[in-house]
């Protein structure tokens, strides 16, 4: 399966795969066009590996908070969330390299009362200012229990372009896809001091699978 962001740009590398192919066949001697065909097929099959899009089992407790993202924990800090939380919070930082599934999915269920989007700069992902400084989305969840969530899609160094399908007032369900960030980057979670962090730096996580926090 696929991910309905990557449709376009995988066509295209398709069908420049073919032309470049085709014309190679046609006007190029044999010993210098079979490496075209390796390197042009290579970059095709990466392409298309990287819109790739599994299916997941999200676990049914709805008191967990699970990971919106495939990658590795890079940063769990005390952070102090202004936007929406509006108070001490505590901040987990995943690192998605252009190897790791880019489709992302909603963290916890509840209702989206915040949605912002923030044009920026190209930070490394993993650099601890991309939080703030890099182009990014925010979204503010209100859990049923009364809990507050926010979390934030990032580019990177990468990536230059974050998609989302979900708008303010969206009853959200854990697990469920909501966009995709293309070509390396990064997703914030930001929890209150109410929930359980479930994992350190240095983690894999899985989306829509691995549990990274907990509900108290």
């Amino acid at each position: 399966m696929f991910a309905r962001e990557g449709y376009f740009t995988m066509t295209v590398a398709v069908l420049f795969t073919a032309i470049v192919f085709t014309l190679t066949a046609l006007y190029v001697s044999h010993w210098i066009a079979y490496p075209i065909y390796i390197v042009v097929g290579i970059c095709c099959g990466i392409v298309i590996y990287f819109f790739r899009d599994p299916e997941r089992e999200t676990p049914s407790d709805e008191n967990l908070v699970i990971s919106p993202a495939d990658g590795v924990v890079v940063l769990v800090k005390e952070y102090q969330e202004d936007v929406y939380i509006k108070d001490k919070t505590t901040q987990i930082s995943i690192f998605l390299s252009p190897l790791d599934v880019h489709v992302n999915r909603n963290p916890i269920s509840g209702k989206l009362e915040y949605l912002k989007y923030h044009p920026g700069k190209y930070l490394m992902a993993w650099n601890e200012h991309a939080s703030d400084l890099n182009e990014r989305a925010d979204f503010g969840v209100l859990h049923p229990s009364g809990t507050k969530f926010f979390f934030k899609q990032i580019t990177g160094f990468l990536a230059r372009r974050i998609v989302y399908h979900i708008k303010e007032g969206d009853e959200l369900t854990a697990g469920e896809r909501f966009g995709m960030m293309k070509f390396g980057s990064r997703m914030d979670v930001i929890v209150p001091s109410n929930v359980e962090i479930k994992v350190k730096e240095g983690d894999r996580t899985v989306a829509g699978e691995s549990i990274i926090g907990e509900i108290k």
